[in-house]
C-alpha cells in the first residue's frame, strides 16, 4: 500500500471528483482525475489503483439509475468502445509517461472546449451508427489508458438532449461495461499489484460517498 501522504492530498479528491461525475454532477469533470493523481504517481499507476474504485462506483451508479436508460444508443457505443479499449491496450504499452501526459493534457483541452462550444445552443441530433461508433470507440481508447472517456461520449450522447436521467443510466450501464472489459488487459499487463490493489482497498469507502 501507498503510504506517502502527498498521494493522498492528490488521490482523494480525484476519486471524490470522479464520483460527482458517476452521480452525474460536473459533466466530463472526472477527466482531471488521473492527471490530479499522476502528481504523486505515475499516470499508469494512477489509473491501475482507480480501476477497482470505478467498478464500485459504477455499481452506485447503476443502482442509483437503473432502469433508465438509452437502448438504441447502447448497442452502438458499446461495440465502438470495444474496438477502442483492443487498440488501447495494444498501444498503450508502447506509450512513454511523457506521451500519456500529452494525451491527459488533449483531453483536458478537448473538455473545455466542448463546454465552450455546448453553451451555443444547437438543433437537437438523433442517433447515429458511424458518429455513435466513432465516439464510441474514442471513448474506449481514453478510457482504457486514462479512464477518460466521458468527454468523448458526452459529444455524442449530448446533442440528442436525453433525458437527464436515461442519459446518466445510459452512461452508467456503458461505463460499467467498459470498465469490467478493462480488467481483462489490465490484469494481463500485470497493473493490479498488491500495492495498487491494496491501495484501491483504502480508499474504496470514497468511491460510494463521491457518487451518493
Amino acid at each position: 500500500m501507498i503510504i506517502d501522504s502527498f498521494f493522498y492530498v492528490c488521490a482523494i479528491p480525484a476519486v471524490l471528483i470522479f464520483g460527482l461525475q458517476k452521480g452525474g454532477f460536473g459533466g466530463g469533470i472526472g477527466v482531471i482525475s488521473v492527471p490530479l493523481m499522476s502528481l504523486a504517481v505515475s499516470p499508469i499507476q494512477a489509473a491501475s489503483i482507480l480501476l477497482p474504485i470505478l467498478l464500485v462506483m459504477d455499481g452506485v451508479a447503476l443502482w442509483s439509475f437503473r432502469g433508465k436508460w438509452s437502448r438504441d444508443n447502447l448497442v452502438i457505443i458499446v461495440p465502438g468502445a470495444i474496438v477502442g479499449i483492443i487498440l488501447g491496450a495494444f498501444s498503450f504499452r508502447y506509450l512513454s509517461e511523457d506521451v500519456v501526459r500529452i494525451i491527459f493534457g488533449l483531453m483536458s483541452v478537448s473538455f473545455s472546449l466542448n463546454y465552450w462550444f455546448k453553451q451555443r445552443e444547437k438543433p437537437k441530433q438523433k442517433i447515429s451508427k458511424i458518429r455513435g461508433g466513432i465516439w464510441g470507440a474514442v471513448s474506449g481508447f481514453t478510457s482504457f489508458g486514462i479512464h477518460a472517456g466521458g468527454p468523448p461520449i458526452n459529444m455524442y450522447l449530448l446533442p440528442q438532449k436525453l433525458d437527464k436521467i436515461v442519459l446518466m443510466g445510459t452512461m452508467a450501464i456503458f461505463f460499467a461495461l467498459v470498465n469490467i472489459i478493462k480488467v481483462i488487459p489490465y490484469t494481463l499487463q500485470g497493473q493490479f499489484s498488491s500495492i495498487n490493489l491494496l491501495t484501491s482497498l483504502v480508499m474504496m469507502p470514497l468511491a460510494t460517498i463521491g457518487v451518493r
